[in-house]
C-alpha cells in the first residue's frame, strides 16, 4: 500500500512511497492536518543517496511499531534536501541552534501542531542505546512528544514559542573592516592549524575534500609564490588520487573518506563534488604541469559523462549502497581479481596485486578497494582497468538520482570550459550541456532549481541557482567568445540582484522561507561568493562599475567575519583578494584567442578574461587602461606583473 508520495517526482519521496509511515510531502495539507487534530509534526529530511538516511528508512520508518506510533500521533513529512534547499536550511539552522552543533542528513526535527519546532536530531535508532546522540530511542521518544503535545504540554509550547523568537531574529554583522591582503596571513595559519600533514586534507576522520580552500591555496600560490600553500595544495591533490575516495576504476570521487588515508570512502558520488574537483585538478596542472592532475580531471569528466548523464544533462547523484550493502559494486575479492588476471595472461600477478593493494585479508571489510598505496598505478593498468570494469558489470550498479540540477550542472559545465581550453572535445561538451540545461531549467522567463529528468520543472530557482549560471556562462563566453553567454549572464545576474540582494547581505530564497545565504563554504562553495565571482566579472567585461560596486557592498558587509575567520571563508577571501588586486582582460580577434587557448589558459595570473575584438596582437588591459599590446604570448605575464 503507497502513501500519499506515490505522486511526487522527487527519487527520494519516490523511495519512501511504501513505507507503512503515512507520509505527506511538504505543502499546506500537512499542516492544515496537524492543526485541525492538535497533533505534533514531525518533519524528517534526506536525500537518495544517503546512506544514513536508508538505514533510518530501514531501521525505523519500515518498523510497525514506530509508524504505528507517527500515525496515531504526528502528521510525517518527508522532504528531499535536495529539491528544496531553503527548507533544509532553515531547519539546518535549527539543529544549530537546539543542539549547539551542525546536523548532518537524515534530518529529524519535532514540531508542534502550528510548525514550531522544539526538537532536532539527526538519526534516531528505534530503541535507546548507550552512547547515542539523541539520547533515548525514536520509539521513546516519539510516545513522549505524543503525550506532551496531546496534554498541551505547557513548557513544551512555552520552549517552541521562545525557539520561534530566536529564529525569527535577523542577525547584523559586526562593523566593517578595511579589506587587506593581510586576511590572506590569517588564512594560512588557520589553514596550517587545520592541515593534516600526513595524508593531506583539514582533518583526520571522516576526511571531506574542501575543494574551496584547495583552489584558494592554488590562488595563493599563483599571486604569492607561497610555498607552504603549494605544499599542502599538491600533497592533498596527490593523496586523494591514489584510490579509495577516488574511484581508479570508472572515475569520480566519492563523497567523503571514513578514514584519514582517502582509502575508505563513503561510497555515495555527488556531482557537485566531482564538478570543483575536476576544474581544481584542471588549473592545478595547468600551473604545476603533473599529468597526472589532467588525467584526474578528465576521469571525472568522461565518468559523469558515461554513467550520470542523458541527453546532455547531468543526473545528480548516485548511491553508496547496491545489493542491500554498503560499496557492494565497488569491492572485489583477492580470488576474482587474481583469477580475472591469471586468464589474460598477466605476469607478475602478486606484484600487481600488491601494487593495487589487493590482499587476502582485503582492506575494507574482508575485501578490496582499487589502491595505489605508493601513489604509482601498475604499468599496465589501463589494460588492468578494463577488467575490473568488466567484474563490476556483474554486479547491480548502485541507485542513480536522476534529477537535473541547475546550481550543480553549472558547477560541472564550468569545469568542462575550464578542460576544454586544454582539450576541445571537453569545450563542445560544455557547449551542448549548457544549451540543454538552459532549454530544460529556463523557460517562459522562468528559472528553476531542479526536475526530474524529462519532467516539467516545478520549482523555483534559488540564488545558488543563479549564481553558478551566471558562473558557467562567463566561463563559456571566456572560453568561446559567444557573446550570448555574457548577456545571459549578465541577464541572470540582475534577476539575483532583484530578488535577493539586500545592501551587502543576500537572501538564499524568497519564497515561504526567505532564508539568509551562507558566506560560508560548506557541502560547496557559497552561492554568495559566487555571486561575487559573476559580478566581478561582469563589471569588466561589460565596463560596468555597478556589478563591481555590488560586489564590494557584499564584501564590506562581511568584512569583519572575513578578517576574523577566512578559513572558513576560502572563496570570499580570494574574492577579496581579487577585489584589491584587480581583473586583467586580454584582447584579440576570435582566431588568435581561440588557436592559444591552451597558453592563454597556462598564464599564472589568476583574475583573467578573454574578449573578443579586432586586435591583430593580444592587448593587455585593467578595469580603467590598457598596459600593452603584443605578438607573444610568453610577453603577457610579464606585462600582467609589471601593470601593477
Amino acid at each position: 500500500m503507497s502513501n500519499r508520495l506515490e505522486k511526487e517526482d522527487s527519487p527520494y519521496l519516490q523511495q519512501h512511497k511504501n513505507n507503512p509511515v503515512d507520509w505527506f510531502p511538504w505543502g499546506d495539507e500537512a499542516f492544515a492536518k496537524a492543526k485541525k487534530e492538535n497533533k505534533a509534526i514531525f518533519i524528517s529530511i534526506g536525500y537518495s543517496s544517503c546512506h544514513w538516511c536508508h538505514v533510518m528508512e530501514e531501521k525505523v520508518f519500515e518498523n510497525k511499531k514506530c509508524a504505528d506510533i507517527l500515525n496515531e500521533s504526528f502528521v510525517c513529512i518527508k522532504v528531499d534536501r535536495e529539491e528544496r534547499p531553503d527548507i533544509d536550511k532553515h531547519y539546518q539552522e535549527v539543529h544549530m541552534l537546539l543542539n549547539r552543533r551542525s546536523g548532518g542528513w537524515p534530518t529529524s526535527i519535532f514540531c508542534t501542531p502550528e510548525n514550531k519546532p522544539f526538537f532536532a536530531g539527526t538519526y534516531i535508532p528505534p530503541e535507546s542505546r548507550e552512547g547515542s546522540i539523541e539520547g533515548m530511542g525514536f520509539i521513546e521518544l516519539t510516545k513522549l512528544i505524543g503525550m506532551k503535545v496531546s496534554q498541551n504540554d505547557e513548557q513544551l509550547y512555552k520552549n517552541a514559542d521562545e525557539i520561534q523568537k530566536f529564529l525569527n531574529q535577523n542577525e547584523h554583522p559586526k562593523e566593517a573592516t578595511v579589506l587587506s591582503e593581510d586576511f590572506r596571513k590569517n588564512f594560512m595559519l588557520q589553514v596550517k592549524n587545520n592541515y593534516e600533514t600526513k595524508n593531506g586534507g583539514f582533518s583526520t576522520s571522516p576526511k571531506f575534500p574542501h575543494a574551496s580552500t584547495l583552489s584558494t591555496l592554488l590562488v595563493i600560490d599563483k599571486l604569492y609564490d607561497d610555498k607552504a600553500a603549494k605544499a599542502m595544495l599538491t600533497h592533498t591533490l596527490n593523496s586523494m588520487k591514489k584510490g579509495g575516495m577516488y574511484d581508479l576504476v570508472d572515475g569520480g570521487f566519492c563523497r567523503y573518506s571514513v578514514d584519514g588515508e582517502w582509502k575508505v570512502p563513503h561510497f555515495e558520488k555527488m556531482l557537485y563534488d566531482n564538478a570543483l574537483l575536476c576544474e581544481l585538478y584542471a588549473k592545478s596542472y595547468l600551473t604545476y604541469e603533473d599529468e597526472s592532475y589532467l588525467n584526474i580531471s578528465k576521469e571525472i569528466a568522461d565518468f559523469w559523462y558515461n554513467f550520470m548523464s542523458e541527453d546532455n544533462l547531468f543526473y545528480s547523484a548516485s548511491d553508496a549502497d547496491s545489493e542491500g550493502e554498503e560499496g557492494t559494486y565497488f569491492i572485489y575479492t583477492y580470488d576474482e581479481v587474481f583469477r580475472t588476471l591469471e586468464e589474460n595472461n598477466f605476469e607478475n600477478i602478486e606484484s600487481i596485486l600488491a601494487q593495487m593493494d589487493v590482499t587476502k585479508t582485503g582492506n575494507f571489510e574482508g575485501k578490496n578497494i582499487i589502491r595505489f598505496e605508493n601513489g604509482k598505478a601498475p604499468k599496465n593498468f589501463a589494460d588492468i582497468k578494463i577488467l575490473l570494469q568488466q567484474l563490476r558489470a556483474s554486479k547491480e550498479y548502485p541507485f542513480i538520482d536522476k534529477k537535473v540540477q541547475t546550481s550543480w550542472s553549472a558547477m560541472m559545465i564550468k569545469a568542462l570550459f575550464t578542460l576544454g581550453d586544454i582539450d576541445a572535445k571537453y569545450k563542445q561538451k560544455a557547449i551542448q550541456s549548457i544549451d540543454a540545461l538552459l532549454k530544460t531549467m529556463y523557460i517562459d522567463g522562468k528559472l528553476y532549481h531542479t526536475t526530474l529528468i524529462h519532467k516539467q520543472p516545478k520549482i523555483e530557482a534559488f540564488l545558488e541557482d543563479y549564481a553558478f549560471l551566471a558562473q558557467a556562462l562567463i566561463g563559456g563566453y571566456n572560453s568561446t567568445g559567444e557573446e550570448l553567454y555574457l548577456i545571459q549572464a549578465q541577464r541572470f545576474a540582475n534577476i539575483a540582484l532583484e530578488k535577493f540582494f539586500l545592501k551587502g547581505s543576500w537572501n538564499f530564497s524568497d519564497g515561504e522561507f526567505q532564508t539568509k545565504a551562507d558566506i560560508a563554504d560548506n557541502t560547496y562553495t557559497s552561492s554568495v561568493s559566487i555571486m561575487v565571482d559573476a559580478l566581478n566579472s561582469l563589471a569588466i567585461l561589460l565596463e560596468d562599475e555597478k556589478y563591481a560596486h555590488f560586489a564590494f557592498l557584499t564584501l564590506e558587509y562581511n568584512s569583519h567575519e572575513l578578517g576574523r575567520r577566512p578559513v572558513v571563508y576560502p572563496c570570499m577571501l580570494k574574492e577579496m583578494i581579487r577585489h584589491l588586486k584587480g581583473d586583467r582582460i586580454i584582447k584579440s580577434n576570435a582566431y588568435n584567442l581561440s588557436n592559444n587557448a591552451y597558453e592563454l589558459s597556462k598564464l599564472n595570473y589568476p583574475f583573467i578574461h578573454k574578449k573578443v575584438t579586432k586586435n591583430k596582437d593580444f592587448l593587455v588591459c585593467g578595469d580603467k587602461s590598457c598596459f600593452a599590446n603584443t605578438d607573444n604570448i610568453l610577453a603577457i605575464d610579464d606585462i600582467i606583473k609589471n601593470s601593477f
